[in-house]
């Protein structure tokens, strides 16, 4: 079976994916196809269906490719249209909605890491046991876009035990960015397992009520986030 029916005339053959993870297996053999010129700027990709029974896997996971496609600034999706690929190459900043990486990377050292001290001194007992639930449930997941969304809920519930409603507010709006970017970054810099290991530092901080070592932690986690970013944007 071939794209020619549903993608420009001249892209590639399909090709059989390894499902060692899926969603980066469909990424990457876009973006290698895109980066190429196999795909040529302007091409229309083929609808999600079709792209998931050609390489064999659900219309979620093609989505979650796609997404970091678009964030890449390789592709853009229009509403009724389909996706088109734009770019050759990896954009200078990511696309993470209605916020760039930039835009998250300037901001949040001003808003998680004193939440996160504050959160090591005001957490309640409840607030405790919902990081810990978080951080194990993370160490396990094995679906990509399942470990996102605890993801994001572990920083969105930091926010919510600093006691500061503004934290918790600021977080909770940027969430769907934080999701993207993490999606992104585990499929490009291979980032889930460090940060499972950077936020189980974070959780032992809050845990043992160190407002400084909490700061430290997420301090370190978003500089570690921050160097994958740039390794990804300046490769």
């Amino acid at each position: 079976m071939n794209l020619s029916d549903s993608r420009t005339a001249g892209q590639p053959a399909y090709r059989p994916l390894a499902r060692l993870s899926a969603a980066e297996a469909v990424f990457n053999t876009i973006r290698t196809d895109i980066e190429s010129g196999t795909i040529s700027v302007g091409s229309k990709l083929s609808s999600e269906a079709t792209l998931s029974q050609q390489y064999g896997v659900s219309r979620s996971v093609i989505r979650e490719a796609l997404r970091s496609c678009t964030a890449l600034g390789l592709t853009v999706t229009r509403t009724g249209k389909g996706t088109f690929v734009i770019a050759g190459k990896v954009a200078n900043d990511l696309t993470l909605g209605q916020y760039s990486a930039r835009d998250l990377t300037e901001a949040r050292p001003h808003i998680e890491v004193p939440a996160a001290g504050l959160a090591a001194q005001r957490r309640t007992p409840e607030e405790l046991e919902t990081l810990r639930d978080i951080v194990a449930a993370m160490a396990t997941e094995t679906d990509p876009e399942s470990w996102v969304a605890l993801d994001s809920s572990f920083h969105a519930a930091i926010a919510r035990a600093s006691g500061n409603k503004v934290f918790a507010s600021v977080v909770t709006d940027i969430r769907d960015a934080l999701a993207h970017q993490s999606e992104t970054l585990n499929m490009v810099a291979d980032r889930q397992h460090a940060s499972d290991v950077e936020h189980q530092q974070i959780l032992a901080a809050i845990e043992a009520g160190s407002a400084d070592n909490a700061r430290a932690a997420m301090a370190h986690h978003l500089e570690a986030v921050g160097a994958a970013l740039d390794s990804i944007l300046n490769n």
